[in-house]
């Protein structure tokens, strides 16, 4: 299945996309597929909407079962779960930085950034925690934050979660394939990489 790769989009301040973060590269290469790491803002969609908030703080019920779900998403997963405060941290800074990124290191910082954030329950919001899990990976904290919070980096990621739009992502996480089939939640992980290989079921 050589060339085969699936779109994997995540907004940082999306529950459900910790947990696909942590498991979607081995998944993916199990099956041949390359995955492609593109971090957006899910707030221009939400405001679409008449959003102001995370969806999960507008209706509490919804609230409520998602936290409890994802205690037993991460207990199957064995991964650390620690709600952050506030919800949702605000994920700009992080995308900014994951944007300015490419390839694995990109993979390594979002992967980073969201155990520290839903793992640990730490504010990514905050400049200094960015630059630690910058510092964590062996990167320069400066040089990085710099370079994310540029104009040209600042103005890509406006055109990555304006391409978010355009296609029509109704949230995170969302994979889509080459043929733009869309798959939206970590619970449709599975079926997209099987999608992008060829087997429907």
């Amino acid at each position: 299945m050589a060339g085969v790769a699936i779109e994997f989009w995540y907004d940082f301040a999306s529950t459900y996309s910790y947990p696909a973060a942590m498991r979607v590269a081995d998944m993916a290469a199990e099956r041949g597929v390359d995955v492609d790491w593109r971090p957006f803002l899910l707030g221009p969609i939400f405001a679409a909407q008449g959003w102001r908030d995370s969806p999960f703080n507008l209706y509490p019920v919804k609230g409520r079962y998602m936290w409890r779900d994802m205690e037993r998403i991460c207990r199957s997963l064995k991964l650390p779960l620690k709600r952050p405060e506030p919800f949702p941290q605000n994920s700009v800074l992080a995308a900014r930085v994951a944007t300015s990124l490419d390839g694995e290191t990109r993979a390594r910082f979002t992967r980073a950034a969201y155990h520290a954030e839903f793992g640990e329950g730490r504010a990514i919001a905050e400049r200094s925690e960015i630059a630690a899990i910058v510092a964590g990976l062996g990167l320069s904290a400066e040089a990085t934050l710099a370079n994310a919070l540029s104009d040209a980096n600042k103005d890509k990621l406006k055109r990555e979660s304006a391409q978010a739009q355009a296609l029509g992502l109704p949230g995170a996480p969302c994979f889509v394939t080459e043929e733009r089939e869309i798959f939206w939640g970590n619970d449709r992980l599975e079926q997209a990489l099987d999608w992008a290989v060829g087997v429907r079921r």
